[in-house]
């Protein structure tokens, strides 16, 4: 049941997806709307897969590589839906929507997810360092989204060429403060995620490795946090630099998670392989 919620969830994020594309070329009130509402219905769909997950399997099944995507795409719409409550617009929604839109449709194909078997991960510090983590991930990407909006925003103004989708974004101070007050709801969540890693890593393996990659990439994403928040904060920063610094802080956090993907994809390997000898 939860890959068919999770399905159904998948055709109500494609309607943000059809948005997302239409947008690029020109505006509809309606098609807002409805991909807004599909949005609201898609997240209590995928709600309902990630719960069932976790009660069907006895466990916590969000550290698997197949339920990773899942997590993050729904706390993003969530992210996204809390900036939309507060400033009214879907204008991020033309970087979220194809986005969740991707995560869901690789996380909705697998349909025998594996989940870990080590009583070192079956913890309540292991679910707050993924829920944490995770949430950081997701506002860091609106911020990215709210970044690129801004650059597109400002070469119009500039260029003074208007109408279709450009004429509905924001004005470039409004943009400007989703992406920062993005970055301030997700630091705090970031810092207690690896917090809460830490004590995972100790618990589990007795020792926690700095050298190890994905927990290298991982404190290294936490720096580049602080410093979008430091150059905005004490430095001033804003506008294009901001913008600017924001999306190579997204592409470090792909790369970060890349690491982390393929890391747990390794140690699945390597269990299964155990297993069998």
């Amino acid at each position: 049941m939860p890959i068919l919620w999770l399905r159904i969830a998948l055709g109500c994020y494609a309607v943000g997806l059809l948005y997302a594309l239409v947008a690029l070329t020109r505006t509809s009130d309606l098609l807002s709307k409805i991909a807004l509402h599909a949005a609201y219905l898609g997240m209590l769909f995928h709600f309902v897969s990630l719960t069932e997950s976790i009660l069907l399997a006895g466990q916590i099944t969000l550290a698997s590589v197949h339920n990773a995507e899942s997590v993050l795409g729904f706390l993003i719409m969530v992210v996204f839906m809390l900036v939309y409550l507060v400033y009214r617009t879907t204008s991020p929604g033309i970087v979220v929507f194809p986005l969740v839109f991707l995560l869901t449709f690789v996380a909705a194909t697998r349909q025998q997810p594996f989940v870990f078997t080590s009583p070192g991960l079956r913890t309540g510090w292991l679910f707050a360092h993924i829920a944490l983590i995770f949430t950081g991930y997701a506002a860091l990407i609106l911020s990215f989204g709210a970044s690129l909006l801004y650059l597109i925003q400002e070469r119009s103004l500039k260029s003074k060429k208007g109408g279709g989708f450009l004429s509905r974004l924001p004005a470039l101070e409004v943009i400007d403060e989703i992406g920062f007050r993005s970055l301030l709801l997700g630091f705090p969540f970031m810092t207690l995620g690896l917090i809460a890693g830490t004590v995972v890593a100790q618990s589990t393996y007795g020792r926690l490795d700095i050298l190890d990659p994905k927990i290298l990439l991982s404190v290294l994403m936490w720096v580049v946090y602080l410093l979008l928040l430091y150059t905005r904060w004490t430095a001033g920063w804003r506008g294009r630099r901001a913008a600017y610094l924001a999306a190579g802080a997204f592409v470090f956090a792909v790369i970060a998670w890349a690491a982390n993907y393929f890391s747990t994809c390794l140690l699945y390997t390597s269990d299964a392989a155990d297993e069998l000898t």
